[in-house]
């Protein structure tokens, strides 16, 4: 594994990157306050010469996207996410092995180029908001942000306790969807030991059943020290007749319920306001004991 990128002072470059999918004129408002974020925090963002930049539903070519990633700034952050991260890491040189001593900012669809890097042992990935969605983030959230990026000590992040037991690990965090697409492919991170945070967005509980299951069939859950689960927003089945949970819920426990590790839910991570930046790789303590999960290292 490469050294950690260094911490962020003032003055720091920032490049916008466009990996996934277009940004639409609407969300430039949200574009623009969202730097504007950044750029209280002392740091200098380099503004993308196309944001609106388009090619079919994505954010342009792949070679251009994959453009955006290839800068020797101290921090690249992301824009968006949706779809087309995955199709850059078919370029002959892959983006991780350009800058490793770099931080790379996103979530969601962003997943495929974090866990890429960290499978690469190229530390620096950062689950966390995007720069369409950082302003719209609670006080906490960017602060805890700002702190990671400028190397301060980070709370400890709270949740519900599934299933007790402490564990330590690598910490793994991303999109269940889009996670589950790198299985059996050399961008899977190595999961022994690892503490997996996982979230996602619009997935109908038989859907997530059959993500979880496919982990459970090719091993891949079998190798965890614990697992932590965030926010799946839109993930109700108005189908389902009427429980006291939703079946969502009941899915994620069902699968993981047997597998003799840790398991909390409720971490605040995911699509919702209130998305914990956590850095790939960090060495984390996943204590459901007391409903926590804690950073280790800064």
């Amino acid at each position: 594994m490469n050294a950690w990128p260094s911490p962020l002072r003032r003055g720091d470059r920032v490049q916008l990157a466009a990996a996934s999918s277009a940004l639409q004129a609407d969300a430039l408002e949200r574009l623009e306050a969202g730097i504007a974020v950044l750029e209280a925090w002392g740091l200098q963002v380099d503004p993308h010469p196309e944001p609106l930049r388009q090619w079919g539903h994505l954010a342009g070519t792949d070679q251009q996207r994959l453009a955006d990633l290839n800068s020797q700034a101290p921090l690249v952050a992301c824009l968006r996410g949706g779809w087309g991260s995955a199709r850059l890491l078919e370029q002959p040189e892959p983006f991780q092995r350009s800058n490793p001593s770099q931080w790379l900012l996103g979530f969601s669809d962003v997943t495929s180029l974090l866990w890429s890097r960290q499978a690469a042992a190229i530390p620096g990935g950062i689950h966390g908001p995007m720069l369409t969605s950082l302003a719209g983030e609670p006080a906490w959230s960017q602060e805890r942000l700002r702190q990671l990026l400028f190397g301060e000590p980070l709370a400890a992040l709270t949740g519900t306790t599934w299933q007790e037991g402490v564990a330590e690990g690598p910490v793994l965090v991303g999109n269940l969807t889009v996670a589950t697409h790198l299985l059996g492919t050399p961008h899977l991170p190595d999961l022994r030991g690892a503490v997996l945070v996982l979230e996602d967005v619009g997935e109908a509980p038989y859907r997530l059943d059959r993500m979880l299951t496919h982990w459970r069939l090719c091993g891949a859950l079998q190798q965890l020290a614990g697992i932590g689960f965030g926010s799946f927003s839109g993930c109700d089945d108005d189908d389902e007749p009427t429980t006291p949970e939703p079946a969502w819920r009941s899915v994620l426990q069902e699968r993981t319920a047997d597998l003799g590790i840790p398991v909390i839910a409720d971490l605040p991570v995911g699509h919702e306001p209130g998305n914990a930046a956590l850095a790939i790789g960090q060495r984390v303590r996943l204590d459901a004991n007391r409903g926590e999960l804690v950073v280790l290292q800064a």
